[in-house]
């Protein structure tokens, strides 16, 4: 494991009753009621909150990529991301899925693109080798 060389940036959120309580960050920014997923209680939950969180970083790194291949990326450029929370055998366990939209882009490029991200993207550095993720261009 190595130890951050310089910090960009530091998130902070102060959460009481996990699933069934909120989350605030220290700014105000962020400000939400957590509810078990498929409750169908107001709020959100951690999975959804990471497929966001996921999907967002992913997108700046291919933007980065995207950049140092000198490729504009496209207007329509998009990420559905679903995380699903499972089991293997007695423990919880994530699953994930990355559905990218780079439209009018050539697929070589497309993927030259993703392949960068997927490889530069924080997010995903965190979970390879730790959960199954799926990576698609769509």
């Amino acid at each position: 494991m190595n130890a951050l060389d310089t910090v960009l940036y530091t998130g902070k959120t102060h959460t009481v009753g996990g699933r069934e309580g909120y989350a605030r960050s220290d700014d105000g920014q962020l400000d939400v009621v957590l509810s078990p997923p498929g409750s169908r209680r107001p709020g959100t939950n951690p999975e959804q909150l990471f497929a966001a969180g996921w999907s967002a970083c992913f997108e700046g790194a291919m933007g980065i990529a995207a950049g140092k291949l000198r490729i504009v990326l496209p207007a329509g450029t998009a990420i559905d991301a679903e995380v699903d929370l499972g089991m293997v055998g007695e423990g919880y366990q994530l699953q994930a899925r990355l559905d990218i939209s780079l439209p009018g882009l050539d697929p070589q490029q497309a993927q030259a693109i993703v392949d960068e991200a997927h490889h530069t993207c924080p997010y995903s550095k965190a979970t390879r080798g730790n959960i199954d993720v799926q990576i698609r261009l769509t």
